[in-house]
């Protein structure tokens, strides 16, 4: 049995302001076995000697490890690789975490026999420091069967760091070299080895919006890819003899994601003919992931029982098939600029 309950997996690119705020709190967590890698990704700023100080201050919690700079994909893999924990998560440097972020989580996955754990998180305006929404604090406390008539797996965001993973079930998957959804391709992967996820509605961790990040820097090749990984997605599925089971979840996931979130990340991009980029995209999903079209979980009836998010998908979903999601899009983008209101499907 491993000596570590929980291995934190700290991806390190500069940000030397806030890295000192991120690794206090990570060594001073109520959890006590608990190993925190700490992957300088080729830092250029004091980074890497900040990290060196942490391993050498708390040599029994704290690994520094510097490599050459290959993107946040290359460090998240490369901590996975050398974790030892029972379980696994990931932290971004600029934020920080909750003394009980890890003991909860833990607690939570340990005591309901689950190989995955999520807790609410907070989303913070880096230059105001303004709240701009709490996420995932509304599934209660307790845990869920994952289930082909249950579709509360896509209502969990894709970022790694409000997780935590059992390290066997996720030992052999890696983060992928390409801009933006990797995180969802990660989470969707994981799906397939796990069986419940355990629930803490708590804000535990705390997560900056940098403006200057990737949210509304996609271009035309990064939606080519994510339609190329989706795809690998779907052999995966298959492979794993889940694919029947699941197909409305992982065809609704595409839609989610592919259809909503990368369109409208897409949309800030002036170079590309969104028109045409939409109807290639609805195409796409015709093509390959056919079921959203009568997707049980996108129907009137459904949307109706589930509450306002679902009957707000329900209506985007009918935006699509009426073939303008361009109406869509543009009131997605004056509700989230204008009206500074975060919608998350």
């Amino acid at each position: 049995m491993s000596a570590y309950k929980l291995s934190i997996v700290a991806a390190v690119y500069n940000l030397e302001e806030y890295l000192p705020r991120c690794l206090d709190a990570l060594v001073n967590q109520t959890l006590e076995e608990i190993e925190i890698l700490c992957v300088d990704d080729g830092s250029t700023d004091s980074a890497p000697e900040i990290v060196d100080q942490y391993a050498k201050k708390y040599p029994n919690k704290v690994k520094a490890f510097h490599k050459e700079n290959g993107g946040e994909f290359t460090t998240r893999n490369y901590g996975l690789e050398r974790a030892e924990g029972e379980y696994v998560t990931f932290v971004d440097t600029d934020d920080w975490v909750e003394p009980n972020w890890a003991e909860k989580l833990y607690k939570a996955a340990k005591e309901n026999e689950a190989e995955m754990a999520v807790c609410g998180f907070e989303r913070i305006d880096l230059k105001t420091n303004k709240v701009i929404a709490k996420n995932m604090t509304k599934m209660g406390n307790g845990v869920k069967e994952i289930k082909p008539n249950d579709d509360f797996v896509t209502a969990i965001n894709p970022a790694p760091w409000n997780k935590i993973y059992k390290t066997e079930k996720v030992k052999d998957l890696r983060f992928l070299n390409f801009r933006g959804f990797n995180d969802m391709i990660f989470l969707t992967s994981a799906l397939t080895k796990i069986n419940k996820i355990a629930f803490v509605p708590d804000v535990l961790y705390h997560y900056y919006l940098r403006y200057d990040s990737q949210i509304h820097n996609v271009n035309s090749q990064d939606v080519e890819n994510f339609k190329k990984y989706l795809l690998e997605l779907k052999q995966l599925y298959i492979k794993e003899n889940k694919y029947e089971d699941m197909k409305y979840i992982l065809d609704l996931m595409a839609f989610i994601h592919l259809g909503i979130s990368v369109m409208y990340r897409a949309s800030y991009d002036k170079t590309i003919n969104h028109k045409q980029m939409l109807k290639e995209t609805i195409t796409y999903l015709d093509e390959n992931f056919s079921t959203w079209r009568k997707n049980p979980f996108l129907s009137f009836r459904y949307a109706l029982k589930k509450g306002i998010k679902k009957q707000a998908l329900w209506a985007v979903a009918k935006l699509y098939k009426w073939g303008i999601p361009m109406v869509f899009i543009k009131l997605y983008r004056f509700t989230i600029d204008k009206l500074k209101i975060d919608i998350k499907f």
